[in-house]
């Protein structure tokens, strides 16, 4: 499987990582099926950086606020964060467990003359005496069959006083006909089959692993598409999409 062990296979979900690695060629698409990410990145990517430069101190208006830290981006994908967090300053790594992602990234950051460490790994198969500053879990734990093992593994692997942030789908009945019946069936913005609603997080759910993970939760932050104005925005409304920071005490 991708020359992943056994071990790693039954930690992680076969048929995920096979739709992923389908999509690889067409990530950077903008108008191809990663559409609602480039849609969502701006928003999230402001987010992203204005929750770690009150964290750390930095001034978001610099041109590289963040030099000098580490970021571990999980779930890579083809590094539509990565690539910012990169130009932002961070010595990134990034890492997915589909291989084919893992060589669009490359691609796409040699393009860019990028260097960020790309790893076709497991987040429990980087060595648990590697920290990190900052941490990302975007739009993945919804893919996973066990959240709190991946959070717990995250959390190995932030340093003291570093910064996790996560993003994901509530399991809502409104997330429900948003995500799934409207993106994936009427509008068709995700190839069918993109998600499962059992697999959803709460955000109670998810601060609840963040917890016992030995972190702590910070904030949550709901971000909503506006189809009027066709773009994100974000907001108080968690219901569909959401945000949690979480920090490591020390």
């Amino acid at each position: 499987m991708n020359g992943f062990d056994g071990d790693m296979a039954s930690r992680h979900d076969p048929e995920e990582i096979a739709r992923f690695n389908a999509l690889a060629s067409t990530w950077w698409d903008p108008n191809g099926p990663m559409k609602p990410l480039h849609r969502l990145n701006p928003t999230r990517i402001a987010f992203i950086k204005s929750e770690f430069a009150t964290h750390f101190g930095r001034d978001e208006q610099d041109m590289k606020p963040f030099t000098g830290l580490t970021a571990l981006d999980i779930g890579c994908g083809a590094g539509l964060v990565a690539e910012p967090l990169a130009r932002m300053g961070f010595a990134v790594t990034g890492i997915d467990l589909a291989q084919d992602n893992i060589s669009a990234a490359i691609a796409h950051a040699a393009m860019g003359r990028l260097t960020i460490d790309y790893r076709p790994m497991a987040i429990e198969h980087i060595s648990p005496e590697a920290h990190f500053d900052a941490i990302t879990l975007l739009e993945v734990v919804e893919h996973v069959p066990d959240v709190g093992a991946m959070v717990a593994e995250a959390a190995l692997r932030l340093k003291p006083g570093g910064m996790l942030i996560a993003s994901t789908l509530n399991r809502t009945l409104k997330a429900y006909a948003l995500a799934i019946l409207g993106a994936e069936y009427v509008l068709r913005w995700l190839p069918l089959g993109t998600h499962e609603w059992k697999k959803f997080v709460t955000p109670a759910e998810l601060e609840g692993h963040i917890a016992a993970a030995g972190l702590v939760p910070l904030a949550r932050k709901g971000i909503v598409f506006n189809p009027l104005a066709n773009q994100w925005r974000l907001s108080s409304d968690c219901d569909v999409n959401y945000f949690i920071t979480a920090r490591k005490p020390g």
